[in-house]
């Protein structure tokens, strides 16, 4: 029975249970449909609202842009309206112009037409053609213009010499004060002095064989003469009469002098000499502070120890070309390495101009491209005499500082007959040229002075004359250093009181 009671109250409570479930189910889905209608409904609402005022928005867009459109229009209109106005100002002006222009062409035919008229009256008047006139009135113009371009060279001249020449003297000066280098003129003399007359019989030997084996040996020429106690050593090659020299010598002293013993002192000389050699051609790279220099052109700075030039030796010009051009280049904010290169290389040429043909600026170039040194220290080297262009500042300060050292006085001898004939030839060149009265060398061929004809040259006309007379000089005379060329004109007025 309990069990019976307790399944129908089960039932009876599941069945209660389910029934209002499901009346609430119902009641909460009739709430939804409801609120989800009212939602529905606000919602159809508010775009509408929306809808209605993006329409409003948009056609006061399109109202606003109608008007800005209307306005361009409007500017577009009065703008077409303004260059219309402005094509018929054009047309006008052009009108205006072309009508000047035919006018203008009129007159100038008008102008022409007078021109030539006049031109016909005065050809007339003054019995002169228009070519004849023309040429006249050009050298006026000419003579007028020289005058007045004479006086301004004169003034530039002056002001570049005032300020140049200061400068120049500056640079050179203090170069040559503070260049260490030997200033005196060397003279090689092969003379070979002899304790007694005696000694020359031994020298020649038996039929000459002594003398013989010396000549063959050395390729020098022994000169025995009526000299009393010495011997004359001739050859072209200053090494080699260096080596005979040395060879005599030490056989006069050792005493023994015959073909054997000849022969040994002469490659005890030769080995000497090759020491010496060497030894002068590093201590001039020592000297001038120019280092890494191939050891053949060691071998032939040294050779330049035995080389003389118009008495100068040749090793102590170049030590001191190397200096002053180091020393210019310095002052200049130029190269002095490069400068003092070139000027200790400048004539290495001479060491070995006896044994192969070619001037020795050409020999030097084929040596100084052989042993590998930069192309801009044989360009400086090849120009220091005017044969190829100078193609650096360096270069001309090597020149200048070969005709420093050349021209200086003492550096080098020169025969009496040469010294004529230079002095001779510079008045010849001065005395040909028109204008000039009379000349006189002076300064020992450093200086010409010029007697002017007054009545041929002005005085603004002697700045040319000077000019020519020193391209003349340039072009047909060779000379160390420059020639000082010094024109005077003398006007003079004489009368007589009576």
């Amino acid at each position: 029975m309990g069990l019976l009671l307790g399944y129908a109250l089960r039932k009876y409570i599941g069945s209660q249970t389910v029934g209002n479930a499901e009346q609430t189910s119902k009641n909460l889905i009739l709430d939804a449909e409801k609120k989800a209608e009212s939602i529905r409904k606000e919602k159809v609402l508010e775009a509408k609202e929306e809808a209605h005022r993006i329409k409003k928005d948009t056609d006061e867009e399109i109202k606003q842009r109608r008007l800005e459109i209307s306005k361009a229009e409007r500017r577009l209109i009065q703008k077409e309206e303004s260059l219309d106005k402005k094509i018929e100002n054009i047309e006008r002006k052009e009108e205006s112009i072309s009508q000047k222009q035919r006018n203008i062409t009129a007159k100038e035919t008008d102008l022409l037409r007078s021109i030539d008229i006049q031109n016909e009256e005065l050809q007339k008047i003054s019995g002169y053609t228009k070519d004849e006139a023309k040429q006249i009135l050009l050298n006026n113009v000419e003579k007028e213009i020289r005058q007045e371009a004479a006086v301004l060279v004169r003034e530039i001249e002056a002001e570049a010499r005032e300020h140049g020449d200061r400068k120049a003297k500056e640079i050179i000066t203090g170069a040559i004060q503070r260049c260490a280098a030997d200033h005196v003129a060397e003279i090689t003399v092969s003379v070979v002095p002899l304790p007694n007359d005696d000694m020359k019989g031994r020298i020649i030997g038996r039929e000459g064989r002594n003398i013989r084996a010396i000549e063959s040996l050395t390729g020098i020429d022994l000169i025995i003469d009526d000299t009393p106690e010495a011997v004359v050593l001739s050859g072209f090659d200053p090494v080699k009469r260096e080596i005979a020299r040395m060879s005599l010598e030490k056989l006069i002293v050792d005493g023994r002098i015959h073909p054997s013993k000849i022969e040994e002192m002469v490659h005890k000389a030769e080995k000497e000499i090759a020491g010496t050699i060497k030894e002068a051609g590093e201590q001039a790279s020592f000297d001038t502070g120019v280092h890494n220099i191939h050891p053949e052109l060691i071998k032939l700075l040294g050779r330049l120890k035995y080389r003389t030039s118009y008495g100068q030796n040749v090793l102590k010009h170049s030590v001191e070309v190397s200096i002053l051009a180091g020393l210019m280049a310095s002052e200049l904010d130029l190269d002095p390495k490069l400068a003092k290169r070139a000027g200790l290389l400048h004539d290495i040429g001479k060491a070995v101009d006896h044994e192969r043909e070619g001037t020795h600026v050409n020999l030097g170039i084929e040596l100084l491209k052989k042993y590998k040194e930069s192309q801009a220290v044989i360009d400086a080297m090849a120009s220091h005499h005017g044969d190829y262009e100078a193609k650096s500042l360096e270069a001309v300060l090597v020149a200048a500082a070969d005709a420093l050292s050349a021209a200086r006085p003492g550096a080098r001898m020169e025969t009496l007959e040469t010294y004529i004939k230079r002095l001779q030839q510079l008045e010849e060149i001065a005395n040909t040229t028109k204008g000039v009265d009379h000349s006189y060398a002076i300064q020992a061929g450093r200086e010409i002075r010029i007697i002017a004809r007054p009545e041929e040259v002005s005085d603004q006309e002697i700045v040319f004359l000077a000019r020519d007379i020193s391209q003349k000089i340039e072009s047909e005379m060779e000379y160390p250093g420059q020639i000082k060329v010094n024109v005077l004109r003398e006007t003079r007025a004489v009368d007589y009181a009576k």
